[in-house]
C-alpha cells in the first residue's frame, strides 16, 4: 500500500512528488450532519488534504470509558475524507491545545495531584498507555500503509513551547510505532530557536507553524532540518477570541498574499482553520501567560476563517482558491447545495425553575470539611455550589476566597452580595451576620480550563480556603451541577416580572415549520449557557464580542423545540429570537 515518504527536499506518495494544500477541521466542533459538507468545500477550494486534532477528553470522559459515536466518531470522519478523496493528517497527542478545554487533557487528571502532565511521570504515561491502547488500533486500518487516506501522525503538539523531556517525546514516538502507527511521524513548532530545540524528535519531521513571516520562518526552521520538505503545519489565516476582547478579523487579500509566499518556496501548508466550528457545551479552553491574566475562549471558533462558523464560503476562501489556481488545475468552483438559514423570530420564555429550589433535583450533596475542587469530587464542567452555616451575630468582615476559579457568585440567605472573578484583586465582599446566624452560599463557574502556557494545572472550584475575615469557615455542603441532564428540573409559570434573584433556568418553546440553521440572540440577557432540545449549544455573556449562538439545524426538528436558558444574573425580558444571521461583535 502507498506510504507518505520524505525524499531530500519533497515529500513523495506512492513514488511521486506531491506538495499537501491541508485544511484544519475539528470534528469534534461540528455536528456529524455537516462533516461532508464541509470536507466537500474544503476539498472545493483546491486543498488536498484535510488534518484534525483528536482530543483526549472528548473520547475518555472518565478514566476508562471511551466514546466514540454521534460528534466523537472519529473513524466516520476519516473514512468519508478518504471516500471523498482526500488525504488526512491527524494530530493524536494527548496535548492538543486547540482552544479546547485543558487542551484536550482529561480534567480526571487533576483528581491526582501526584500526576506531572506532558512529562515522563509514570502515572501520567499510564493513563496516556491506556488511550492509545484503545485509540491507535482503531485508526490503524486507516493508515495508508493499510489502504486508508491517513498519511501522517504528529508524535506531540508545539511541545517546544511547553517543556524539554526529550524522553517523553521519544516515549510517544514509540509507542505509536509499537501499536502499529507505520506512516510518516512529524512534530509541530513555532520557528524560534527554543521551539526547535525543545519539540523535536531526532530523526521525525519537525514542522512549523506561523501566520506571516514566511522566509524568516522557513529559514529559522532550515537551521534545524537542513534536508526535507518544508510546510507550515498551522498557518494562522485568523484567531481566536475572548471574551471582553474585539472580534479578530484579518484581510483576505494579506492571507492570500501570504500563502502564495509559502507556495514560492515550494512548500506544503495546512490552513490552521480551514473551518473553526463552535465551543459546543462546556469545551471552551483559555488562555493563561501570566498567574492573574486569565482569558476564557467564546463559544464560537469561527476563527476568521475560510468557512464561517456555520460553512459559508468567505472573501478568504475564494482568495485562496483563485491562488492554488494560479499553480494548479483545479477546474471549475462547485459547492455542495447551500444549507441556508432561517430568522424564526422571537420566543418567550414561559416557565422558570430557580436553581436554589431544584438544586437537591439536579446532584446529591456530599459534605466535606473544607471547601474542595470540582476534579476531587469527580466533576469534570459547569457549575459547582458550596454552601456552609456561618454563626451570628458577627460584625461586619469581609469574605475571602483565597482562589476561586473561576467566576463565583456569593450569596447570604439567598441573597446575592457580590461576584467574584478570577483576575480581580480589587473586589471586596464584606459582610455582617445577624443574631441566628446566616447561610452562605458560593456558586461557581468553571468557564474554561487553561489550553497554553505555563499555567496548564488548572483545577476548578474553590481551590483554597475560604474565610470570614481571618476565621477559616468549615463544613461544607457541596452540590456538583455539571448541567448535562435538565430532565428532572420541576419548572413552573412565568408571568410579568416574575424573575428569580439568583440563578434561574428559563424554558420556552420554539414552532419550527422548516428546519434551517439559525443563531440564537439573548440581547438584555446577561451571562449563562442555553440548551436546544437538550443539546448545550454554549454559553453567552453580554461582555462580548459574541453576540449570537450558532444553531445548526440537525438540532432543531419540524414542530416544537425545546429551548433553556440558564442565566446567571437575570434579564431585562424573558425573550429570546432566533435570527438568520451571526453577530460576533
Amino acid at each position: 500500500m502507498a506510504n507518505l515518504e520524505v525524499k531530500e527536499s519533497q515529500f513523495v506518495y506512492d513514488g511521486k512528488p506531491v506538495q499537501l494544500l491541508s485544511g484544519a477541521l475539528h470534528y469534534f466542533r461540528i455536528v456529524p450532519e455537516y462533516w461532508e459538507d464541509r470536507l466537500l468545500k474544503l476539498k472545493a477550494c483546491g486543498l488536498n488534504t484535510v488534518e484534525t486534532y483528536v482530543p483526549w477528553n472528548f473520547h475518555e470522559p472518565r478514566p476508562g470509558e471511551y466514546r466514540f459515536d454521534g460528534m466523537a466518531d472519529l473513524e466516520r470522519f476519516i473514512r468519508l475524507a478518504g471516500e471523498l478523496g482526500l488525504w488526512v493528517i491527524v494530530r493524536p497527542s494527548p496535548y492538543i491545545c486547540a482552544e479546547w478545554e485543558f487542551g484536550g487533557l482529561p480534567a480526571w487528571l487533576l483528581a491526582d495531584d501526584r500526576i506531572q502532565l506532558r512529562c515522563n511521570d509514570e502515572r501520567f504515561l499510564e493513563h496516556v498507555d491506556r488511550y492509545y491502547d484503545e485509540l491507535l488500533p482503531r485508526l490503524r486500518p486507516l493508515l495508508s500503509t493499510n489502504g486508508g487516506p491517513i498519511i501522517a501522525l504528529q508524535i506531540e503538539n508545539e511541545y517546544g513551547s511547553y517543556g524539554n523531556d526529550a524522553q517523553y517525546l521519544a516515549y510517544l514516538r514509540e509507542g505509536m510505532i509499537r501499536r502499529g502507527m507505520d506512516v510518516l511521524l512529524f512534530t509541530s513548532d513555532g520557528p524560534t530557536d527554543h521551539m526547535l530545540q525543545g519539540g523535536p524528535v531526532p530523526g521525525m519531521l519537525m514542522t512549523v507553524n506561523f501566520g506571516s513571516g514566511t522566509k524568516e520562518a522557513f529559514a529559522k526552521l532550515r537551521e534545524y532540518q537542513p534536508d526535507g520538505p518544508l510546510m507550515c503545519m498551522e498557518y494562522w489565516n485568523g484567531w481566536f477570541d475572548h471574551w471582553g476582547e474585539e472580534h479578530h478579523t484579518r484581510d483576505a487579500a494579506d492571507v492570500a498574499r501570504v500563502f502564495e509566499e509559502m507556495l514560492e518556496e515550494q512548500a506544503s501548508v495546512n490552513f490552521y482553520m480551514f473551518h473553526g466550528g463552535t465551543n459546543f457545551g462546556f469545551y471552551n479552553g483559555a488562555n493563561c501567560q501570566k498567574k492573574n491574566q486569565y482569558e476564557p475562549t467564546i463559544t464560537s471558533y469561527d476563527y476568521d476563517s475560510l468557512l464561517s462558523e456555520s460553512g459559508e464560503p468567505t472573501a478568504k476562501f475564494h482568495a485562496v482558491r483563485e491562488v492554488i489556481a494560479r499553480y494548479k488545475d483545479i477546474g471549475p468552483l462547485t459547492l455542495p447545495e447551500r444549507i441556508g438559514t432561517r430568522a424564526y423570530g422571537k420566543v418567550e420564555m414561559t416557565e422558570q425553575a430557580g436553581l436554589f429550589a431544584q438544586v437537591e433535583q439536579l446532584a446529591t450533596p456530599v459534605r466535606r470539611t473544607t471547601p474542595e475542587p470540582m476534579e476531587k469530587l469527580g466533576q469534570h464542567y459547569g457549575y459547582i455550589l458550596y454552601r456552609t452555616r456561618i454563626t451570628g451575630p458577627r460584625e461586619k468582615q469581609e469574605l475571602v476566597v483565597q482562589e476561586v476559579r473561576d467566576r463565583a457568585l456569593v450569596f447570604l440567605d439567598g441573597k446575592l452580595q457580590g461576584v467574584l472573578e478570577r483576575n480581580d484583586t480589587e473586589t471586596s465582599l464584606a459582610f455582617d451576620v445577624p443574631a441566628g446566624g446566616a447561610e452562605l452560599s458560593i456558586f461557581v463557574e468553571n468557564m474554561g480550563r487553561v489550553n497554553y502556557g505555563p499555567y496548564l494545572k488548572d483545577p476548578k472550584g474553590i481551590t483554597e480556603g475560604v474565610r470570614h475575615g481571618f476565621q477559616f469557615l468549615y463544613d461544607w455542603t457541596i452540590h456538583c451541577l455539571p448541567l448535562e441532564d435538565l430532565s428532572s428540573l420541576q419548572y413552573s409559570s412565568l408571568s410579568g416580572n416574575d424573575q428569580k434573584e439568583q440563578p434561574t433556568f428559563y424554558r420556552g418553546t420554539l414552532l419550527v415549520d422548516e428546519v434551517k440553521d439559525t443563531f440564537l440572540r439573548l440581547d438584555g440577557w446577561t451571562k449563562g449557557v442555553a440548551y436546544v432540545n437538550g443539546f448545550n449549544i454554549g454559553r453567552y455573556w453580554n461582555r462580548g464580542p459574541q453576540q449570537t449562538l450558532y444553531v445548526p439545524g440537525p438540532l432543531l426538528r419540524e414542530g416544537q423545540n425545546e429551548i433553556v436558558v440558564f442565566e446567571l444574573h437575570g434579564t431585562a425580558e424573558p425573550v429570546v429570537r432566533f435570527v438568520d444571521e451571526p453577530d460576533l461583535g
